[in-house]
């Protein structure tokens, strides 16, 4: 579908519509079946039982925690952090484990690539539908939260817009990465850096609790600055710190969207 339209249509084409198509080849792929559809669900479930079991069960225990000059119950805190994994779950399994076998094995680039489409509008498009998925997951997950009164509905509103800038820089971290990848087996380096950055970004207790050597790495984590702007758009405590988070997620979306189009590039055009 992509490649008769873009044939067809590429070169009066404008670039928002170039990246269109390849959405719309993605949409396509839902109505493959249910399986698609259970792996895209299935997503959301994992933090949302981190929240339940470790947020509310753990809590319980816990009671209040300070964070700043503000104090929170437990579940309040992990929630944010739960609602950034998500956004980072969902955009990273989109451009890790599909993004790699459309890239070397289905070779589906190969043939969208022989009409007016560059690497580039491959690139964007797969960036915004990873986007898209983990936005399905946070906006469940902002709904949640709204239920459990661990945000107001007006704060969650807010909080959407930042959950869907931690999509766009996980789905380009994915993605570059993906164009480094040589097999199935190094996922598993993924995963090890994925579940790292999840215990350890400020999810379950505050930063400032480590040694100050392991702070200073963890603030240097995309997940570390997602967390700090959810936790404090969601809370409704935003400060002018947060900026900092905030040009940091989009200097690593524009920096990991160059280098999957360079990597695209070099491997499907030499």
């Amino acid at each position: 579908m992509v490649t008769t339209y873009a044939v067809t249509h590429g070169r009066q084409m404008p670039a928002i519509s170039r990246v269109a198509s390849i959405l719309s080849r993605n949409v396509a792929a839902l109505r493959s079946g249910p399986s698609y559809w259970l792996v895209l669900l299935s997503g959301f479930f994992e933090p949302m039982l981190y929240l339940l079991s470790i947020g509310v069960g753990v809590g319980a225990l816990i009671g209040n925690i300070s964070v700043g000059d503000k104090t929170l119950s437990y579940a309040a805190f992990v929630a944010p952090a739960m609602l950034a994994v998500s956004a980072m779950s969902g955009a990273l399994a989109e451009t890790t484990y599909n993004f790699f076998a459309k890239f070397k094995f289905v070779r589906s680039y190969d043939s969208i690539l022989a009409t007016p489409l560059k690497p580039m509008d491959i690139a964007a498009g797969e960036l915004v539908w990873a986007m898209l998925r983990g936005s399905l997951y946070t906006v469940c997950f902002l709904i949640i939260m709204v239920a459990l009164d661990l945000t107001t509905p007006l704060w969650a509103l807010v909080t959407l817009p930042a959950t869907m800038l931690v999509g766009l820089a996980f789905g380009s971290i994915g993605m570059a990465i993906s164009t480094m990848i040589r097999g199935w087996q190094d996922f598993d380096l993924v995963h090890v850096g994925q579940f790292s950055m999840f215990l350890f970004s400020g999810t379950f207790s505050p930063v400032q609790d480590y040694p100050f050597a392991v702070e200073i790495l963890i603030a240097l984590t995309p997940l570390y600055h997602a967390v700090e702007v959810l936790r404090a758009l969601s809370t409704g405590a935003p400060s002018l710190g947060i900026l900092v988070s905030i040009a940091y997620l989009a200097l690593t979306t524009l920096a990991g969207l160059m280098v999957a189009s360079r990597r695209m590039s070099k491997a499907l055009l030499a």
